[in-house]
């Protein structure tokens, strides 16, 4: 046992002063929770009114939210009548008139909000200014009107829009506390400079400039007022516990101040209390917002004429533009550090760069030059050691989109490159291989595609790739190590339709790539890259399978060389995902293989299925051994495909469902697999029928019967050793080898004979399953005489219905909806209880 040394006692006196401190801070809530109880027990509480009689009027005050949208209703119902003035009443009125008029309007609008503030109404002082700032644009319109009817409206417009924003602003600084002339003051601003530039200049570079020096003007504001912002909350002073927070009671109300404390009066509605100052936090998001719209604004649109230009020479302007706002955007990043501002600057810088080389270039080079921009960009970034990490961060953001957005450009090509097997070697398969890997095998012609733009692509995906790998290397991702995977596998799959390489050779380069992608995913030490590099392999096989169509001998080669690859990748994987995928990999391509090989022998479908049946069953016997549930699955299945090979022949379709039957009897036989029993009897039956529809029997029951007595008797002895047997198991392959293809018959025949000796065995066996409880012959007895019942009285019902009235069936149909609806609970407690019942039956 060791013994802990007790602390300093420096250290001690500390934690006591913390934990006294809690509990004063405690206490004084405990306290104030106390007087607003003892508040609310002496205040009576008034009787509910009685049913039709109002109750009292409330005399309270409106709350500061009815009493500003009051104000706000008025000034706007008085910004109106200004308006309709000056549009309609302007022209009765003479010059003096109409100066005078406006002046003393005006005058007294801008004046009444500084006697409002100073008496603490200062909801109403900021409606009256509102009407006040509306009136003087009202004042620059009326003088446009008298005095400046023949300048130039744009140009009047940037001059006008620079006064408003600095009367405005002035007017805003001198009555600090009404919160609206100084945003309205930033919003007029941001016209005057690309007005006066639209005035000048019919060409769009000096409007895209004057918008970014507007952002370069509103960034400084907006620095400087999100860092002078008032922190949500004010620290207390050292050693004073913090104020509490009174409890609201249940129900929402709030609770009434404390016993002393002052409460407001009529006229301070709305008001800020007195010597607080006004947060400017507001004039600094908007200002913050307005300097991304510009700024955005001017370098969307430098970039759109980058990438018209047509010389280096054309492009240099707009490039300066892109790099000025570059700069902009780094200072703004470097004094308030944030990734937002840093990303676009790496941007804009990278925009500057690729389109001031972008017209000394082919075009299939453009998005590799931007490519190579954006991964210098880090680089040069990580050089520079004074960059705050939020620099650094958004640069390498500015980095990733680019990179994304050259990487989107090459899924053109690479979905082409993995869809043109799929798309066109499958309908003219083994028609010999073509010369070049762009040409299609099924006409022999070439592809008419943009090769050029694609030849570029396989460098872009490699370079990402690469990017990534660095990345990853510093800092380990799941999703850094996916995307280089996925991004190398790509390049290499584009490297032969980009350079057009023989079609044996860009083959053999997709079974290279599968090859690596399966030993990343085995020897891989990242989960999420092991299941990224499976997923490419198994993807790349399929398609390089497909591709391999061309040819005979390629289709061999390939589908060999895949089947030894996923074979090996199963038995040296040792992740779970991996060894399932690749055991139901080496199913599919020897299923495949199977196939080919009857048809390179030249066999018909139905002896085809015979080879590929030999699939299913090796993966039954290798199961005995290999215990892979997937490996099973798909084995059973492939067992399909010879089914639908052997559909077109009857009796070699019944051959194979007999072969099937014997896999999953050999199946059956394991002690976990029992349930295969019942596809083997299945299939039995299914073998049965078919053989004795291939020979035309026209009376089954002969050949059912000695099988059904046989069955039956084989299920008695064992009802007899094992009572607790399921009656399906004994008693229902027996049955059903008989009742099913005597039903069939009994469908197709115009005689009366069978039907009524079926409908009375089918009588007897569901009485006898009634009478001793018996799942199997109660529940196909009961289905067999109904499907007979039905068959016999479908001509009559078909006579019933033609003769009924039109009208009447949909009138049925609608009631009996009806009826069920109605009846729905009991309906479905009705049917709860006969699946308990039938449940319960052996």
């Amino acid at each position: 046992m060791t013994n802990v040394p007790p602390p300093p006692p420096a250290e001690e006196l500390r934690r006591l002063d913390q934990e006294l401190l809690r509990l004063d801070a405690r206490r004084a809530q405990l306290l104030h929770r106390r007087a607003w109880l003892l508040h609310l027990l002496a205040t009576p509480a008034a009787p509910p009114p009685a049913p039709g009689v109002p109750g009292p009027v409330a005399t309270t005050q409106p709350g500061p939210s009815a009493q500003n949208v009051l104000l706000a209703l008025g000034g706007v119902l008085l910004a109106v009548a200004a308006l309709a003035f000056t549009l309609i009443g302007w022209g009765q009125l003479g010059i003096a008139g109409r100066s005078a008029a406006l002046g003393l309007v005006t005058a007294a609008a801008l004046a009444v909000p500084a006697l409002l503030v100073r008496r603490g109404l200062v909801a109403t002082a900021e409606a009256v200014a509102v009407l006040g700032l509306v009136l003087t644009t009202l004042d620059v319109y009326a003088l446009r009107q008298v005095a400046f009817a023949d300048a130039d409206g744009t140009a009047y417009t940037a001059a006008a829009s620079a006064v408003l924003a600095l009367v405005w602003g002035g007017y805003g600084v001198f009555l600090p506390r009404l919160r609206t002339p100084l945003p309205a003051a930033l919003l007029v601003a941001q016209l005057p400079l690309p007005l006066w530039a639209l005035s000048q200049s019919a060409t769009a570079l000096p409007v895209l400039w004057a918008l970014l020096v507007t952002a370069a003007l509103n960034t400084p504001l907006a620095l400087r007022r999100l860092s002078r912002s008032p922190a949500p909350s004010t620290p207390s002073r050292p050693g004073t516990p913090p104020s509490p927070q009174t409890p609201a009671p249940a129900g929402g109300t709030p609770a009434p101040p404390a016993p002393g404390a002052p409460s407001a009066g009529p006229g301070t509605a709305g008001s800020a209390p007195v010597g607080v100052p006004r947060p400017v936090g507001a004039v600094g998001v908007l200002a913050a917002g307005l300097a991304w719209v510009t700024g955005a604004a001017a370098l969307l649109g430098a970039l759109s004429l980058s990438s018209l230009a047509g010389s280096p020479a054309d492009a240099a302007p707009s490039c300066a533009l892109l790099l000025a706002g570059g700069v902009l955007a780094l200072a703004a990043s470097l004094r308030r550090p944030q990734a937002a501002s840093a990303a676009a600057a790496g941007l804009a810088a990278v925009a500057a760069a690729g389109g001031l080389l972008r017209p000394a270039l082919p075009l299939a080079w453009t998005a590799p030059l931007y490519l190579a921009c954006a991964l210098a960009l880090p680089a040069v970034a990580a050089r520079s050691v004074r960059l705050p990490r939020p620099v650094r961060h958004g640069l390498a953001l500015s980095s990733a989109a680019v990179t994304s957005g050259a990487v989107l450009t090459t899924l053109p090509a690479l979905t082409l490159t993995l869809l043109s097997g799929p798309l066109s070697r499958p309908a003219a398969p083994w028609r010999g291989l073509p010369a070049g890997f762009r040409a299609v095998p099924a006409g022999g012609d070439a592809w008419d595609l943009p090769w050029q733009a694609m030849s570029t692509a396989p460098l872009i995906l490699l370079a990402s790739a690469a990017a990534l790998a660095l990345f990853h290397r510093r800092r380990p991702r799941p999703a850094s190590a996916v995307g280089a995977v996925l991004l190398a596998a790509g390049a290499l799959l584009l490297v032969p339709v980009a350079l057009d390489l023989p079609y044996a050779a860009g083959l053999a380069l997709f079974v290279v790539v599968t090859a690596a992608a399966l030993a990343s995913a085995v020897f891989s030490s990242s989960a999420a890259a092991s299941h990224a590099a499976l997923a490419t392999g198994a993807v790349v096989s399929v398609a390089s399978a497909l591709l391999a169509l061309a040819g005979r001998g390629a289709t061999f080669a390939v589908l060999g060389a895949l089947l030894l690859l996923w074979l090996a990748t199963a038995l040296r994987a040792t992740a779970p995902a991996v060894r399932s995928v690749s055991a139901v990999a080496c199913v599919v391509h020897a299923t495949a293989l199977a196939c080919a090989s009857g048809a390179a022998l030249g066999l018909p479908a139905r002896h085809t299925a015979l080879l590929a049946l030999a699939v299913p069953a090796l993966v039954a016997l290798l199961a005995v051994r290999v215990r892979s549930v997937p490996m099973e699955i798909a084995g059973a299945v492939s067992a399909l495909v010879p089914l639908v090979l052997a559909a077109g022949h009857l009796p070699t379709l019944s051959l194979v469902l007999a072969l099937c039957g014997a896999v999953a009897a050999g199946t059956a036989v394991r002690e976990e697999r029992r349930a295969a029993g019942w596809a083997a009897g299945g299939l039995f039956v299914a073998a049965t029928w078919s053989r004795l529809a291939a020979s035309e029997i026209a009376a089954p029951e002969a050949y059912t019967v000695p099988a059904s007595v046989l069955a039956l008797a084989v299920g008695v002895l064992r009802r007899r050793r094992d009572p607790r047997a399921s009656s399906w198991l004994a008693y229902g392959p027996g049955l059903s080898m008989t009742l099913v293809p005597s039903l069939v018959a009994a469908w197709a025949d115009a005689h009366w004979q069978r039907p009524l000796l079926l409908g009375v065995a089918a009588l007897v066996v569901t009485l006898l399953g009634a009478r001793y409880r018996l799942g199997a012959p109660l529940l196909l007895g009961a289905v067999v005489l109904s499907l007979v019942s039905l068959h016999e009285l479908a001509p009559y019902a078909v006579q019933v219905v033609g003769v009924l009235p039109r009208w009447l069936p949909p009138a049925l149909a609608g009631m009996l909806l009806l009826a069920v609806g109605a009846t729905y609970e009991q309906r479905l407690r009705e049917a709860r209880r006969l699946r308990e019942r039938i449940g319960r039956l052996t």
